[in-house]
């Protein structure tokens, strides 16, 4: 870390400061080789303060994920809100899901790499707040067909899942420095979307 990027870490509040860390930290070493007293050190802080708002640094992990989580929902749903032909709706959307993902790199590769680290009654948390994200999403794709806009050849869950294949496995290919901007691989996924809703 740089000594501004220091500086930086340490006018957050502590609460962000310790995510913050933690996401650094999880990335560098991985998960399970990061101890919670490097967490702590790194950040500045006590272990006092972290599990004052952190049980554990299994939350940690949880919430790591969940922040991106949470803007990608509270997007979709304007997105899904909006006043606006749904096709226009879904394409945004659709492109929006893989820009947040790559403007959230470090932490949506870190939870993809970790999540079996997490208890079993957060596991289940995760993929319930992940289930509705999806079914808000379909949602989008049934609308479509139902106005007779998209085909119905696929059915919606299978359109879901292929979309959503793509931008997990965007960890394994998408590099930050590469080629592409988050904007153009998320232009091209959402059009290669659309085009398999095409009637």
């Amino acid at each position: 870390m740089t000594q501004s990027a220091h500086q930086d870490a340490e006018s957050l509040p502590v609460p962000q400061r310790l995510l913050a860390t933690a996401t650094r930290l999880f990335a560098e070493r991985g998960y399970d080789r990061t101890s919670v007293q490097e967490i702590v050190e790194s950040a500045g802080v006590t272990k006092g303060a972290l599990y004052h708002y952190f049980g554990s640094k299994d939350d940690l992990l949880h919430e790591v994920y969940a922040r991106v989580l949470r803007l990608q929902q509270e997007r979709l749903d304007a997105y899904a809100d909006a006043d606006a032909p749904v096709e226009q709706r879904l394409r945004e959307a659709a492109a929006d899901v893989v820009v947040t993902t790559l403007e959230n790199f470090d932490d949506t590769r870190i939870f993809f790499r970790s999540m079996h680290h997490l208890s079993p009654e957060k596991q289940k948390q995760v993929r319930a707040e992940r289930r509705r994200y999806h079914e808000r999403f379909r949602a989008l794709v049934e609308e479509g067909q139902r106005a007779g806009v998209f085909s119905t050849a696929t059915p919606a869950e299978l359109v879901v899942d292929y979309h959503f294949g793509s931008v997990h496995h965007l960890g394994a290919w998408y590099r930050p420095d590469g080629r592409l901007s988050p904007q153009e691989v998320a232009d091209h996924l959402a059009d290669l979307l659309l085009r398999a809703l095409r009637p």
